[in-house]
């Protein structure tokens, strides 16, 4: 509506209402089909405003007719919140997962909660402002499902999983590809590694023994250090053999004088020794550890009661980290199938994409390509290299973006990065990868391929990996290939693809950092 009270205005839509003001005209001398008349105080022209904003009436409106058939739409809408509001305060006080549904069926929005009927009903007060992006599923929603779980630990796994499973139109959180953390005890090494990880599924985590997923990675690294302490295990990633004579020459990190580890890459323990305390380590982390947590509270209490409140609330911290272990789930529950069940073959996956792409030759080298920006700031390219399934990172490249006016043009972004990596390929003076990788739809495929439009050497094969569906798209095929999500050749092109992804955001969050902190 334009602004000013009382002024002539033509029919215009307002919700899901046609009004019609005049100025100075009496009720009898509206024009057929009017709605609302007279002239409108500021306090109504407000109200109204007000109403179209939310683009439906929660109430009947005191400007209208009591004969208005959107009363009795909204009164229906009322009576369902309230049928919906009585039946989630019957719900079980457990934490689970709810999984709100339209008039078909379809699931339209996943959530999780400590308490069930505290969670879900609160949605269906008369009072209930769920923001902007959800405030609109009150429309839509018609009933809701749930499910009861363990803790909300499990309720937020779960949550993760449907969320990443089902796509719900009105969730936004936790539909990227990142999961939760796990940790990894490489068993087969002579000298067995603890690392924290995304990607237990990675081949460096072939035969290593996995605990997670876990919910919370600050309670997780809080408690790696803390356990350290005890069990001194390593957690560098080099490469200690048994048999390696210069071992006896290597000068240890810091961790050994302060005696948070016991340096087997100096041979200052024996291979047997380490594997016991290793042994233990993984012992203490399938018990309950009742033991040390309950030692750490009586050193706790006698610490208060010497009044070193400073050290008391340092045990508090330290014991709230080990409780949280327990809050985890287990590998074999596949809580995460896209980063535990990583391509286990890699020259099985390879064959299988060269058979799905129709090479004649076979694939050894693959690169990927991807874009990360916050609202066109600080955008970047990546460029990550797998040959025969293995990255090699020493060609991993990483491009910040020059060309681009505002940043926000990922068309534009690809076009740069392809311009510039394969710049000495199109003249013969490099040889191409076997497959190009693109991360994004039928678009950023384009943007990519007209790059290789106007050079006398073009790349053998050139494809894009869409989020979601996971479509490949090819430089040949009009139609995108959907293959099934255990095929071995879609696993490598994810694989490599979300590690593109990640490398790209470690370059975005550095160039953020700088910025805003002076890093």
């Amino acid at each position: 509506m334009r602004k000013g009270v009382g002024s002539r205005l033509r029919l215009r839509w307002v919700g899901c209402l046609k009004i019609s003001v005049a100025k100075h005209k009496p009720p009898d001398e509206q024009p057929e089909g009017t709605v609302l008349t007279g002239r409108i105080t500021s306090f109504q022209l407000s109200k109204v405003k007000i109403l179209a904003r939310k683009r439906c009436f929660p109430t009947p409106c005191s400007l209208l007719p009591t004969a208005c058939p959107y009363n009795a739409c909204m009164s229906d809408r009322d009576d369902k919140l309230k049928r919906l509001l009585e039946k989630a305060r019957k719900l079980p006080p457990v934490p689970g997962v709810y999984l709100m549904k339209d008039e078909k069926g379809v699931v339209i929005y996943v959530g999780k909660a400590s308490k069930l009927p505290n969670r879900v009903s609160s949605y269906f007060i008369p009072s209930a402002d769920l923001g902007p992006r959800k405030q609109p599923m009150l429309d839509v929603v018609e009933d809701f499902d749930y499910l009861e779980c363990e803790g909300e630990w499990e309720a937020l796994l779960t949550e993760n999983r449907l969320i990443k499973d089902i796509h719900p139109r009105f969730n936004v959180l936790l539909t990227d590809d990142k999961t939760f953390p796990y940790l990894a005890i490489t068993m087969r090494d002579d000298y067995p590694g603890v690392f924290i990880t995304r990607q237990p599924g990675d081949p460096e985590f072939k035969g290593a023994k996995i605990f997670g997923p876990f919910t919370n990675v600050n309670a997780l690294r809080e408690s790696v250090q803390l356990l350290q302490r005890v069990f001194k295990f390593r957690t560098c990633h080099l490469d200690i053999r048994e048999d390696d004579s210069r071992k006896k020459f290597f000068r240890p990190c810091l961790l050994y004088p302060i005696k948070q580890c016991t340096a087997p890459c100096g041979d200052k323990i024996s291979k047997e020794a380490y594997r016991a305390d290793i042994n233990r380590f993984v012992r203490f982390l399938e018990s309950k550890r009742s033991v040390m947590i309950r030692e750490f509270k009586e050193e706790m209490l006698q610490a208060s009661k010497n009044l070193e409140f400073e050290k008391a609330a340092v045990l508090r911290d330290q014991i709230k980290a080990l409780e949280k272990l327990d809050e985890r789930g287990k590998v074999k529950q596949n809580w995460q199938p896209e980063a535990e069940t990583f391509y286990a073959d890699p020259a099985k996956g390879m064959a299988s994409l060269q058979k799905t792409l129709g090479i004649s030759e076979p694939i050894r080298c693959i690169e990927c390509i991807d874009i990360a920006h916050l609202q066109g700031n600080e955008t970047v390219g990546s460029k990550v290299c797998f040959v025969d399934g293995r990255p090699l990172k020493s060609e991993y490249r990483r491009y910040q973006i020059k060309t681009v006016p505002g940043g926000n043009d990922d068309y534009a972004s690809i076009r740069e990065v392809v311009s510039r990596r394969y710049r000495e390929a199109a003249q013969g003076n490099e040889l191409y990868p076997d497959v190009i990788i693109i991360d994004g739809g039928i678009g950023q495929l384009h943007a990519a391929l007209e790059v290789f439009e106007n050079v006398d050497i073009k790349p053998p094969m050139v494809i894009s990996l869409a989020k979601k569906e996971e479509l490949i798209y090819t430089q040949f095929q009009n139609e995108p290939i959907k293959l099934g999500r255990e095929n071995p050749g879609l696993k490598v092109c994810q694989a490599i693809r979300d590690e593109a992804h990640r490398f790209a955001q470690h370059y975005h969050h550095i160039l953020r950092r700088k910025k805003v902190i002076g890093e």
